[in-house]
């Protein structure tokens, strides 16, 4: 009987045993379960490092409305344009490199690569326009995502333009003295320049490369291993003339304004013509005056009307940082970008750019619908800046800058663009 009672009282002591086991277990897995709800829904900042403030309201747009999506994440937002290249490379140098950052398509994509995170198999992959997935690919990867393509050309005030007796935009040189006797002699003047921002220089420059060559990128190679000169390509040269006809026929103090000062005197009618911008800068005119009514021309380059061209490209670049701690909210975030609802429309309705996806509308703005017109029976240009590194546009805008306020002459403007573009056009 004794035997027959601790047999019994073992099994109930073992059915004790697994029932808590069991209840131990299921508490466990209830806890997991709990924990990883708890770290799908805590709070994650996202550190996002660009340029092109023209974009800036549309930044701010998307960081808000990204919000009510994602309520948990904190989009920390940095815009700067001076020195954006020195000081990308200064947090890349410390380890302090941000989740997202921006570059320049082409060369800077390669230069990035170590860097940036492969998006080829993202759903944003599937939505971006093949011409664009070219600008940002490098050995078989996209390794970027566009936030724009971009519309360069120059800009113009049609009513002032009528005013002054031009019935069509000037296509060669001859066309635009003409039509800038025209303009002075009803007291308009004709030029506004933002050139004290280093980077309206290789958005005018490139229009002349594009002129130089049938094959821009080759030209820029060439210049860059050193096999060309400036006095091969005397298109190149006529860059200057212009530059110095902007300074003399425009407002005074160009080395002072900046990219809100020009499209300031444009809006209220002090020039008629903007230089070294493109398509971003219709919102800022027309923030000032919604009733301007804008158009668009290529650069007057030569005297052959071929020359003169619009050039379209992809712009500005998102790259996600491979390394980020939060690697995945990145990509998600940029995939919400690209394929969203709010996303698509981003794109014409807040930031008024041409969309770089398949799907995207462009924008009901001045110089979209001028430049559609434009190319029913032209081509665009290719956007020569691509194909060399922002670190050697900067330093060539400052060149300029040192050219324009008389501290060097021509001569020595070239020589020293010649050799920044050997040191710095591409990755060493």
């Amino acid at each position: 009987m004794v035997r027959k009672n601790l047999a019994i009282l073992l099994v109930a002591l073992i059915l004790i045993l697994v029932g808590c086991q069991s209840h131990s277990s299921d508490s466990n897995t209830n806890s997991s379960t709990k924990s990883n709800d708890t770290n799908s829904e805590k709070p994650i900042t996202l550190r996002l490092f660009l340029n092109s403030p023209e974009f800036t309201d549309g930044y701010n747009k998307f960081v808000e409305e990204y919000k009510k999506v994602k309520p948990n994440v904190t989009i920390e937002l940095q815009v700067i344009q001076s020195d954006y290249p020195t000081i990308l490379t200064t947090k890349i140098a410390s380890g302090d490199l941000p989740d997202i950052f921006m570059t320049t398509p082409g060369a800077e994509i390669k230069q990035y690569a170590q860097y940036s995170a492969d998006l080829s198999g993202e759903p944003l992959a599937n939505a971006m326009s093949e011409s664009v997935k070219a600008n940002v690919s490098y050995e078989g990867k996209i390794l970027g995502a566009p936030i724009a393509s971009n519309l360069f050309a120059l800009i113009y005030n049609k009513d002032l333009f009528k005013a002054a007796g031009i019935t069509s935009f000037p296509k060669t040189t001859s066309e635009l003295q003409d039509a800038i006797n025209k303009l002075k002699a009803k007291g308009i003047t004709p030029f506004t320049s933002a050139y004290k921002e280093w980077w309206v220089q290789k958005h005018i420059f490139q229009h002349f490369v594009d002129a130089a060559s049938a094959n821009p990128e080759k030209l820029v190679n060439d210049f860059i291993a050193g096999n060309t000169t400036f006095k091969d390509h005397p298109l190149l040269l006529s860059y200057f003339d212009f530059i110095d006809l902007t300074v003399k026929e425009g407002t005074p103090k160009v080395l002072e304004k900046d990219f809100s000062a020009q499209t300031a005197e444009f809006a209220t009618g002090k020039a008629a013509i903007m230089t070294g911008q493109g398509g971003w800068a219709e919102d800022a005119v027309t923030k000032i005056n919604p009733k301007i009514n804008i158009g668009i021309m290529g650069y007057p380059v030569s005297n052959d009307a071929n020359n003169s061209q619009i050039i379209l490209g992809s712009g500005a670049v998102l790259r996600i940082n491979k390394s980020s701690k939060v690697l995945q909210e990145a990509k998600d975030f940029v995939n919400w970008l690209y394929t969203s609802d709010y996303g698509q429309n981003w794109f014409s309705d807040f930031a008024k750019a041409i969309p770089p996806i398949t799907d995207g509308k462009y924008p009901n703005v001045q110089m979209v619908n001028d430049m559609q017109e434009i190319l029913k029976t032209e081509k665009p240009a290719d956007e020569a800046i691509a194909y060399s590194l922002n670190s050697f546009h900067q330093k060539f805008g400052e060149i300029i800058q040192a050219y324009i306020g008389g501290q060097i002459n021509r001569d020595q403007a070239i020589d020293q663009i010649q050799q920044v573009w050997m040191k710095l056009g591409a990755v060493k």
